[in-house]
């Protein structure tokens, strides 16, 4: 069968009709335990009620109007992410990549109203933060930014985890204007710094008055057991970027500035034709509601300690197992080896899992998943595991 779809991704051969909860449903009528969570993106899991009641009922009135004029549920929305941030104000957009590209904007801006005509901003290697131009630019990853040189100058790349090296640059390139970071890296492999380290960048960029901007787009709405992971460290960023959880799945993109940063953009100097039209905000807006009233988020900590134990207990003494990281649902095994054919074995077994930086399994499981269902992904993956590992 011919596809007119363009080959941007090596898709599995497996076509789902319908999901609930954490389960999802080929047109085979075969289940599957969603362990990836559409990357990060369904918290709530598919299906959920809430969601799909405040996408009914706001799709019956008023989709689409253009930010040409007040948005009601846009602006119910800003209140909300503002309250539980500690941030001042919020651009809308469709995706995370937007919402990273409205940051890298922010701070350009920032530096020329400082009198800086080439601003930098310092970026980590194995860093994810989009595919546009700029955002590709930013990304610490060679194998996604090749073919599509030249890439955006303005960035400075340091090692991920390193203070040391942010230092030097700071102390070195006049030009410094920001600082953007995943509080984890996810695309790179679940990497999870040092307590301390957004601290102590908190901490450089108050001294040299740069803009902290976290990029919590995979780590962000309760991923992590925190609303956002900064909330760990008890700090606030300048600038946080948000989406893929926000929407439950519909296409939403954020990026909240506060202090110096929430006063850089005026009329015109950026926007967005379908950023935080009424349906989206709609859905958000119910997003938000059930993690409060259902208390997923603080379950989000829970389960996520109990599936890494359970994962070492299993795991214990495989030498090819190097290590189990996570914070809240964000998991983590890397391997000795690369284990990208894990993937196909394990939705052959009825799981849905990914791997990132070709060695680390990275589970993004919702937040509402079940006791039953941990058990099951743990078992189920445990075994693969020891499978793929043994000794030809």
């Amino acid at each position: 069968m011919t596809s007119h779809i363009m080959p941007t991704y090596g898709r599995l051969p497996v076509t789902f009709t319908h999901g609930k909860g954490a389960w999802l449903w080929d047109d085979q009528d075969k289940r599957y335990l969603d362990a990836v969570s559409g990357i990060a993106v369904c918290n709530l899991g598919h299906a959920h009620p809430a969601v799909h009641k405040a996408i009914a009922k706001q799709s019956k009135t008023l989709i689409h109007t253009s930010n040409l004029y007040q948005v009601a549920a846009q602006e119910q929305l800003a209140d909300v992410l503002t309250a539980r941030s500690g941030m001042d104000n919020v651009f809308f957009s469709n995706s995370g990549a937007e919402a990273n590209e409205a940051a890298i904007k922010l701070a350009r801006c920032y530096g020329h109203q400082k009198g800086i005509l080439k601003p930098e901003i310092i970026v980590m290697e194995k860093s994810f933060h989009g595919r546009t131009l700029a955002t590709l630019s930013a990304t610490g990853n060679p194998k996604v930014q090749k073919g599509f040189e030249p890439l955006v100058g303005g960035f400075v790349r340091v090692p991920y985890n390193d203070i040391a090296a942010i230092k030097k640059v700071v102390a070195n390139h006049k030009n410094c204007v920001a600082i953007l970071v995943e509080p984890i890296q996810g695309e790179g492999g679940v990497n999870i710094p040092a307590d301390d380290y957004l601290n102590q960048i908190r901490d450089i960029c108050d001294k040299h008055h740069l803009l902290m901007m976290l990029d919590e787009i995979q780590t962000g709405i309760g991923r992590t057991g925190k609303f956002l992971a900064f909330q760990h460290n008890n700090i606030v960023p300048d600038v946080c970027t948000l989406a893929k959880a926000l929407g439950n799945g519909v296409p939403i993109g954020a990026c909240l500035a506060r202090g110096k940063a929430a006063t850089l953009f005026s009329a015109g100097m950026h926007g967005s034709t379908f950023g935080g039209n009424p349906l989206v905000c709609s859905a958000a807006l119910a997003v938000l509601k059930t993690l409060e009233e259902d208390d997923l988020i603080a379950q989000a900590e829970i389960k996520g300690q109990e599936i890494a134990e359970s994962f070492s207990k299993k795991l214990h003494g495989n030498p090819q197992v190097l290590e189990i990281r996570h914070k809240g649902l964000m998991i983590g095994i890397e391997l000795a080896e690369p284990c990208s054919a894990l993937v196909a074995a394990a939705q052959q077994q009825g799981l849905l899992i990914n791997v990132t930086n070709e060695k680390v399994i990275r589970l993004l499981p919702p937040l509402v998943i079940k006791n039953k269902q941990i058990k099951f992904l743990v078992k189920t993956l445990s075994d693969l595991i020891q499978e793929h590992t043994q000794p030809m």
